[in-house]
């Protein structure tokens, strides 16, 4: 896979295409892809779903993805990297860069918040009309917009974290929860035992320290967060049970159906029919 590199701390394309001209690359920085006009199928780390206009994507470096244009679509996409977003400070959101760069897993479209996506769509249409402008203060403006947009974009994931999570963790909590987030699949180095071993301390004061910080247990979260990632493949993919199975270290689609009946009540097959008639019935 290739790697595309970014050459300055912020880019800002406007794109009108009607094939994706880099489709399965990975990349050295952070990219938002929002979507103008059009629709299609979209490719996220093996994972498809279709997507449509007003829709807000995201790519980490830790990401393989790519676009199957139905016709022509238009795209503003936004390019960041690290040095970018240390060099504001973030006040309300600590630690920015961990929390965007580490964010894997999110197939659908990351902003979820009805009112947030009026506003990104309002932020868009001006960031448009000022990406080709040499007017006074235009680079001004273009990075306060496109920081509105990874600001709603970060409040968007962190709807992801833990629940009781307070509004600016530090740092090391905010890296465990990365940590686990990336290695979702794989649940022998979520055990309590790996994790206290990765950072350095004890079984006992790993638990302690993350009930603490994010008012539930380390199993509660990581089961509640697997929970979630399911729920989005059965939504927004058409990945079969055992490929969401094997994705996920289960055994079996027994026990893979055991695990979710307990959270969510129903099984696999009939929480993805169920979401299918009500998705029919909206349209």
């Amino acid at each position: 896979m290739r790697k595309e590199t970014l050459h300055q701390p912020l880019e800002i394309i406007y794109e009108k295409v009607t094939s994706c001209p880099l489709n399965n690359r990975g990349l050295n920085f952070l990219e938002f892809a929002y979507i103008i006009s059009g629709s299609g199928y979209y490719t996220l780390n093996d994972n498809t779903i279709f997507f449509k206009s007003k829709q807000l994507f995201m790519v980490t470096p830790n990401d393989c993805h790519g676009f199957d244009l139905h016709g022509e679509c238009e795209f503003l996409v936004i390019r960041v990297d690290k040095s970018y977003l240390n060099e504001y400070q973030w006040k309300s959101i600590d630690h920015i860069e961990c929390l965007l760069f580490n964010r894997s897993n999110i197939i659908g479209s990351i902003i979820s918040d009805e009112r947030d996506k009026k506003t990104v769509d309002s932020l868009i249409t001006n960031l448009l009309s000022c990406i080709e402008g040499d007017a006074l203060y235009y680079q001004d403006l273009k990075k306060h917009l496109t920081n509105a947009i990874i600001v709603l974009a970060a409040r968007n994931i962190s709807l992801f974290m833990p629940k009781g999570i307070t509004s600016s963790p530090d740092k090391k909590i905010v890296d465990i929860i990365s940590f686990i987030q990336h290695n979702i699949q794989n649940p022998s180095v979520l055990k309590i035992a790996a994790l206290s071993e990765r950072f350095g301390c004890s079984e006992s004061y790993f638990s302690n320290y993350f009930k603490r910080n994010c008012g539930e247990s380390l199993q509660e979260y990581v089961s509640s967060y697997r929970i979630r990632l399911i729920e989005h493949r059965l939504k927004y993919s058409d990945a079969r049970i055992n490929e969401i199975v094997s994705e996920f270290g289960f055994s079996d689609e027994s026990h893979i159906n055991k695990f979710f009946k307990k959270h969510k009540k129903v099984s696999l097959s009939r929480y993805r029919s169920d979401h299918l008639i009500k998705k029919n019935v909206k349209n």
